[in-house]
């Protein structure tokens, strides 16, 4: 037990290396930095939001007029369209957030 803690003692410390920071190469870098892009334009959101909205009025209203209620002669066009109008909803979804991809 004696010469563990001497043989402890006789080992050294090694030293710590210090590692240099990588710089990726000039060309490897990015030549824009993200605050100097320009914004968005306003009707990109505001168009995201009114397909939004149109969607999901589309939906529902296909919805209501095919299992609840008959609004008359007016939206008899929902019935014509039969599956189509979920392609509709979904497409101006889809649109929607095609154009949130485009917003900064």
């Amino acid at each position: 037990m004696a010469s563990d803690a001497l043989q402890e003692l006789a080992v050294p410390k090694s030293s710590v290396r210090k590692k240099k920071v990588y710089t990726p190469p000039a060309e490897l870098r990015p030549q824009t930095a993200a605050a100097a892009r320009k914004p968005s334009p306003t009707w990109i959101p505001a168009t995201a939001v009114g397909l939004i909205v149109f969607a999901i009025a589309w939906l529902v209203t296909y919805y209501l007029t095919g299992q609840w209620f008959d609004l008359g002669e007016n939206f008899l066009f929902l019935y014509d369209l039969s599956y189509w109008n979920l392609a509709i909803g979904f497409g101006a979804m889809i649109l929607s957030l095609i154009l949130l991809t485009k917003w900064r």
